[in-house]
This record gives C-alpha cells, structure tokens and sequence, in this order.
C-alpha cells in the first residue's frame, strides 16, 4: 500500500452538506490545510450557508460556497467540475422525521448520492463517502467490526445502507476510487440540539428539567476533531478504495450515565425525565453500539484522540456561549 498524499495544499475538493455539523469542521480543517475548497449547501431563499458562518472570517472568504439541492444531478456535476475528491456528507439525518417522512429520506439520500457519483464518475473524482454506525443495528456481535450485518432499524438508516452500498457498487463497477467512512456518535459543538448530547448540555444550560429519552441504549462517542481526522485520512490513503472503515473509540456508555457526566460537566442537579417524543417507535431502538475500528487504525493509521470527558467539556464550553443558535425547545422532535 502506498504513503498518505499529506498535502492538501492547492487540492480542489468539494464537500457536501458543507454547512452542517461535521461537514463545516470539515471544511475549516481543509481549508486551513491550503485545499481550494467549494462548499455545496442547500439553496434557501434566506440565503443562509449554515453552520459556515461560524467559521473565522479569513477561513470562510476562502470557501467557495455553490448553493443548489443534490436532488438536482445538473447542480452537483456543475458544483464537481475541476475537483480532485467529493466529501459526501450531505443528507438528510434527523432520526424521528424519517419515520414520518422516509420518502424524503430516500430522495435526499440515495437519489442525491446517486448524483454525486454520476459527477464524481464523470469528472474522475475520489468520493469519501459518509455512512453512520446506524446501519448496523442493535449490535449482533461486540465490537462492532466492518462485517457486521446491515440491520438498518429506522427508515433514515435503510437509505444510508442504500447510499453506502450504491458507492461501493460504483467502485466495483467503474472502478471509482470510493472510499466509505462509519463515524459512531460524533459530537462537538454546532451539533443540532436533536442529537443527544447537545440536547441534554442545552437543556442543562437552560431548563429546569432534562427530558431524554431510553436511557439503557449504549453508544460510542467521538470527538467531531476526529472524526474530520478520519474523512481526511480516508481521502488521503492510496490504496483503500473500496473499503468501509468504523470511525469509533471502541467505548461505550449508557444513556443514563452520558447524561450525568453532562450535567457534572455543566454544573447543575437538574432531574431527568423520560419524555415520550424522544423515544423511538416498535422495534427502532438501537440498543448497543461498540466499534471496532482496528481496520482504520491499522489501514489509515487513525485513532481518536480527544476523550469523552475532554470531548464534553470542549462540547459545554462551546455552547455556553451560543445559546442563541439553539431554540428553547431545539432538542425536541
């Protein structure tokens, strides 16, 4: 296998879903390494770019920002001309709304995915492609490695299985130099609220009562830093197209016991309450997640390095001071 190209300087690259969560730490990390990036975001009438206004001013003058919907197979190959490698992370995610909604889900996530590898083929791009430890399951077996079964339990995580699969089918098809990157649970700050650790740090913040919902599920958490180290090594490897790599800290935690070292991080005795709306329906609970990411560890040469604790304290901190950005009632479905 050869070495990692370790210089992002000059690279052209396009990230969808640039002005999401991990997508606009994406774009600050690749931005600040020298990379010409172009931001794909959703057009609004609004005109908003997301979460890449946050960035520092001379990091986002330097981001080309190409607004259009990734639906629309004209604007992604336009928005892909003259790159060198496509971040995919654009998608819709949220975990309640699919269940009300899933053919949103498919259109957004495996007719978008779609076009970004029809672009990405067109113009011999490298496609680091965005999965999520959801299409997993209820592990079967722990760790979790990049064998375990595909048991999507909500209609979100059967059209990621669906894109992740359409990517690996273009490698194999048209030998398209994709790589598929699993993150666990990344957090960090700019998070939605609806995820559960924003969720419970704002309501810790700012209400007298923290509503979360089954407190039993485990899961694996990773610091968004590195998570973005992952994407980053993901494109830089030579001779890993092809494969699927977990992006996890081989560590899991309970629900219950995520949401006490959160509010020990904040500083308050709030009581937890289970709230109805924050549970998932039937059988759509995931009950356990674990990585096994010795395949990026020993493949990518990746490895978390931010712990939980370091993780939440960064996470607080952050939004201690951009409360503004979060709704009263933001962690609610």
């Amino acid at each position: 296998m050869s070495a990692p190209r370790s210089s992002w300087q000059g690279r052209q690259v396009l990230v969808t879903g640039a002005g999401g969560f991990i997508g606009s730490h994406l774009v600050d990390a690749l931005a600040r390494r020298g990379a010409s990036v172009r931001g794909f975001v959703r057009y609004t009438s609004m005109g908003g770019v997301g979460w890449l206004d946050d960035l520092e001013p001379d990091v986002r003058r330097a981001v080309e920002i190409y607004q259009g919907d990734l639906v629309n197979p004209e604007a992604v190959a336009r928005a892909a001309e003259g790159c060198e490698v496509i971040f995919h992370l654009g998608a819709l995610i949220p975990i309640p709304y699919s269940f009300r909604h899933p053919r949103e889900y498919v259109a957004a996530n495996v007719e978008g995915t779609t076009n970004v590898l029809e672009a990405a083929r067109r113009s011999g791009c490298r496609v680091v492609q965005t999965s999520t430890s959801e299409v997993y399951g209820t592990a079967q077996v722990v760790p979790i490695d990049e064998l375990h079964p595909l048991v999507p339990q909500s209609p979100y995580a059967a059209s990621k299985v669906a894109s992740d699969q359409l990517a690996l089918a273009y490698q194999r098809s048209f030998e398209l130099p994709v790589v598929v990157v699993r993150p666990f649970n990344t957090f960090g700050p700019r998070q939605s609220a609806r995820a559960v650790i924003a969720a419970i740090a704002v309501q810790a913040l700012t209400c007298d009562v923290v509503e979360i919902g089954a407190t039993r599920p485990t899961r694996d958490f990773v610091y968004v830093a590195d998570t973005v180290e992952g994407f980053l090594r993901a494109a830089e490897q030579e001779g890993v197209e092809g494969e699927v790599f977990n992006l996890g800290s081989g560590r899991e935690i309970t629900i219950g016991d995520l949401a006490q070292a959160i509010l020990a991080v904040v500083g308050r005795d709030v009581p937890l309450v289970t709230a109805a709306e924050r549970l998932r329906p039937g059988g759509a609970e995931v009950d356990r997640l674990l990585a096994d990411a010795d395949k990026a560890r020993r493949l990518l040469g990746w490895q978390p390095e931010v712990s939980l604790q370091a993780g939440l304290e960064r996470t607080v901190e952050w939004l201690r001071h951009h409360l503004d950005a979060y709704r009263p009632d933001a962690y609610q479905v």
